[in-house]
């Protein structure tokens, strides 16, 4: 079975296709200085860039796990962009944790696992 990559480089890949499913790497916002609301609508706008171009959508989204720098400051923002985001009725398994990120400025990192149509 083939092994779609996408935007690849030495260290990983921000999307990988095989076997029907798509898993995308954690992504975070570009702009950094923003806060979480801000932040969440980048990182959502990046993973439908990502789904589209492998060939799926958000509402075909399986799984997602997110990473939040401080899940007690952040929690409910991150959460009302990511409610009017997700299309309704399709509300993937999901875990949401505080962790800590690779640069303090990140303050929300998504991953998502979805199926292609």
């Amino acid at each position: 079975m083939a092994i779609l990559r996408l935007h690849t480089n030495q260290r990983m890949s921000q999307a990988v296709v095989h076997n029907g499913t798509v898993y995308l790497a954690g992504q975070v916002a570009d702009d950094l200085s923003a806060g979480v609301e801000q932040q969440t609508r980048d990182v959502l706008a990046r993973i439908e860039r990502l789904l589209e171009e492998a060939g799926t959508d958000p509402s075909r989204i399986l799984s997602a796990t997110i990473y939040l720098k401080d899940v007690a400051a952040d929690f409910a923002g991150m959460n009302g962009v990511w409610d009017q985001w997700v299309p309704q009725g399709c509300a993937p398994a999901r875990a949401t944790v505080q962790a800590a990120l690779c640069y303090p400025e990140i303050l929300v990192e998504i991953s998502v696992v979805a199926a292609l149509p």
